[in-house]
């Protein structure tokens, strides 16, 4: 079968490469044409278009480069005629994926859409385009099941988190080991410049506070290094990896992680951790005012586990102040990283088994069988 993929950041890259493992496994004969970056490009070769220029989020951010959107969306549904696969193959990324799956669907194309917008937050309009060109839609929230029993959305099914697949895979096969002669605290500042830009320097004011620990960012091949070392300067007990950032975690005290995949990542390798984050305020009014009181957190973990059970600093509440009352409760109180560590055993229950590629893979060729 020919399969076109879409993933249009870094966490969709990761689960894209997992999923054509799967992929390769049950169908021998998988031809890939897709989008998406190093990870899926180790699998298949080049893509079409890599990660690095399509990583945009936020309303405002998006508006400022609605050409080069607009651009790759036209530029899209022309390759996709041109390759004509069996099934397009979309992963997260909705504003953009939902517009190609509609495309597809409209010229016969079976489409399969990996990992649901959060519908039950806000735009839950979407449900209904969704019902009508999507063959297959596969979650991954546990809570989410209700949700999609409750809006009579048939082809919808739970294949539980990818990430679990990754950490598994990771763990049976270690790469490379970080060390340094201090406690590690891992700085996860997000995937994309914009993000980088606003968490990292308040992050980085506690490693000016904090000589005994050695801090480390997780750092990005596809960010820019000025823009890592025009934030960095010369902190003496300061250093970068880039693109290492479960060998890094799996040698971290505690970590101060930007909201995303990145805290669950950091919960199932049982780091306890201060969640921040920062977006453009005009982004973070737009947001409130559509979502309202419908969730109470950002966060993955909190989010999942329907309970606070990292701190989430957003906007004026990540303070230098703020960030330092909560860093020393995951790293000087032996009672808080305790009860963080006693949550995070709870939300791997919640979570279930690991396989989610292999049920996604299994559910895209029931689709075309």
């Amino acid at each position: 079968m020919k399969y076109y993929i879409i993933a249009g950041e870094a966490s969709g890259d990761l689960h894209g490469a997992n999923l054509m493992r799967a992929l390769l496994r049950q169908d021998a004969e998988a031809q890939f044409r897709f989008w998406g970056g190093d990870a899926m490009q180790d699998v298949a070769g080049n893509p079409v278009r890599h990660i690095h220029d399509l990583a945009i989020m936020g309303f405002i951010e998006v508006l400022t480069h609605l050409r080069s959107v607009l651009g790759n969306i036209h530029f899209c549904k022309q390759d996709l005629l041109q390759y004509h696969p069996d099934a397009v193959i979309t992963i997260d990324y909705p504003g953009f994926n939902l517009k190609i799956a509609k495309f597809a669907h409209q010229h016969g194309i079976k489409t399969i859409h990996y990992i649901s917008p959060q519908l039950w937050a806000w735009k839950k309009g979407r449900i209904n385009g969704m019902r009508r060109h999507l063959d297959k839609l596969c979650y991954i929230l546990p809570f989410e099941q209700k949700f999609f029993a409750n809006n009579n959305f048939p082809q919808a099914v739970y294949v539980g988190h990818p990430l679990l697949d990754a950490v598994a895979q990771y763990r049976q096969k270690p790469s490379d080991s970080i060390y340094y002669d201090k406690p590690i605290i891992a700085l996860l500042p997000g995937s994309r410049r914009q993000e980088i830009e606003r968490v990292l320097p308040t992050m980085l004011t506690i490693a000016d506070h904090h000589p005994e620990y050695h801090f480390v960012i997780a750092g990005m091949t596809l960010i820019d290094d000025s823009l890592y070392q025009q934030l960095i300067g010369r902190r003496a007990n300061l250093s970068i990896v880039k693109d290492r950032t479960y060998p890094l975690l799996s040698k971290a005290f505690a970590a101060i992680v930007c909201s995303g995949t990145a805290t669950l990542e950091t919960a199932l390798f049982n780091v306890p951790q201060v969640v921040c984050y920062r977006a453009n305020a005009l982004s973070i009014a737009i947001a409130r005012r559509l979502i309202g009181t419908k969730i109470k957190y950002i966060s993955l973990v909190n989010l999942i586990a329907d309970h606070p059970i990292v701190t989430e600093l957003i906007q004026s509440d990540m303070s230098i102040q703020q960030l330092e009352k909560e860093f020393a409760h995951i790293t000087s109180d032996t009672t808080s990283r305790q009860l963080m560590l006693e949550h995070y055993t709870h939300l791997r229950t919640l979570l279930g088994n690991a396989g989610a590629s292999d049920r996604v893979a299994k559910e895209i060729i029931e689709v075309l069988n």
